[in-house]
């Protein structure tokens, strides 16, 4: 069922309170080294203030644990987001209590305030009624634009929806959502799945569900020495799950079953010391990894196959890096993934969340990519078919 969207509501002097993901990187100094999550709620910003709605700010930043923390505060943001939108953004010292009612009292349409962080209470997590009661009692409406806080059921994202007269999707929530769910749903084919990261364990609900409508998909990261290991293989002493051997298993035994291409590396980039600069081989297809050494990217025979499947595809979802993108010397994989999905014209790209998005970024590809999920743990539990109870919660279009 689609949700109610801010496109939908005549907002027009009404307070909105809206949940936003300002949960951004902060350098040494306190100053925000990563401004995208800024920046991608602007377009709902803008509609808000077309429509003449007094707009409320909420997100969290950090983990301050449900005590006030001076390192947590979101006031650099209001300070960007000021400077971003070329509008003065105000800063309240708290996100519930007396100032808060007040200063929202004397707001005018037009008008944004940014609330502080929701996480210096510890009612936040627990989605204490109480809390999201207080929350809620200073707006008419409730916009969620944080999808990538979506997965969680606290009192900003959940618990606020019980206490208002309507709660609707943001610009961004309603991207994520027709990018993740309508056209993965139904995608042009070939449907072609890159998936890497660390564990199998991570992703096994995931590639179960990408299992029933994916054409190929190809695994890197470590992950793949799980599959490796599963089938037999030597790994030495790479990074492998071995209790998940039988699900690895499973998982190549249903890929079959469905008639979907499932391709694990043939030739890996190995190491005997995982630092920068250390020494490196490339393994030969069908070679196993010695003891001593440790598979840490894909190798150029992999690279040039998977290559050739993401230049045939006509939709692409990748999540999870090849290797150890973060040290140059091991970054190989990950990038030319990258440049093979950017050069694809014809395709949709969908790069879901996490350390994908900060490979993409690191190749200066991102602006070649279709879409960029802004959630991490939210997309993989919406692409393995999970409710997200901060989308559950909204209203549903009638």
């Amino acid at each position: 069922m689609a949700k109610l969207s801010i496109r939908d509501l005549d907002l027009n002097n009404k307070r909105v309170l809206v949940r936003v993901d300002y949960n951004v990187p902060l350098d040494d100094s306190g100053n925000i080294s990563d401004e995208t999550r800024i920046r991608e709620t602007i377009p709902t910003l803008d509609l808000l203030h077309q429509k003449g709605a007094k707009v409320i700010l909420c997100s969290h930043l950090g983990r301050p644990k449900g005590k006030k923390e001076p390192k947590f505060s979101l006031r650099p943001v209001a300070q960007r987001l000021s400077d971003i939108l070329c509008r003065p953004v105000a800063f309240m010292n708290d996100c519930i209590g007396e100032d808060v009612t007040k200063t929202v009292g004397v707001m005018k349409p037009g008008d944004t305030l940014l609330l502080e962080n929701v996480r210096f209470y510890a009612e936040e997590e627990k989605n204490d009624p109480d809390f999201a009661k207080k929350l809620a009692s200073i707006a008419d409406v409730f916009v969620n634009d944080a999808f990538g806080s979506a997965h969680r059921a606290h009192a900003s994202t959940e618990g606020v929806t019980h206490h208002v007269e309507q709660s609707a999707a943001g610009l961004l929530m309603e991207k994520e959502l027709k990018f993740l769910g309508e056209e993965l749903g139904n995608p042009d084919r070939p449907f072609v799945v890159i998936l890497g990261g660390a564990k199998v364990s991570d992703k096994i609900t995931v590639i179960d569900a990408l299992l029933e409508k994916a054409d190929a998909i190809l695994i890197g990261g470590a992950m793949a020495y799980t599959f490796k290991f599963a089938q037999g293989e030597e790994v030495g002493k790479s990074l492998c799950e071995r209790d998940k051997a039988e699900v690895a298993l499973k998982a190549l035994e249903k890929a079959k079953a469905k008639g979907v291409k499932f391709l694990l590396p043939t030739d890996n980039l190995i190491t005997q010391e995982f630092k920068a600069g250390a020494a490196s081989k490339i393994t030969t297809p069908g070679e196993g990894i010695p003891a001593d050494w440790e598979g840490i990217d894909i190798g150029p025979d992999t690279i040039k196959a998977y290559e050739a499947e993401i230049q045939s595809a006509k939709t692409i979802l990748w999540n999870g890096p090849m290797g150890v993108f973060e040290i140059p010397d091991f970054a190989k994989g990950t990038f030319a993934v990258a440049e093979a999905v950017a050069k694809n014209t014809s395709c949709k790209s969908i790069i879901g969340g996490g350390d994908s998005v900060k490979a993409i970024k690191k190749a200066k590809l991102a602006d070649k990519m279709t879409f960029v999920s802004t959630g991490g743990g939210a997309s993989l539990e919406f692409l393995e078919g999970k409710e997200l109870p901060g989308v559950k919660a909204l209203n549903d279009k009638v």
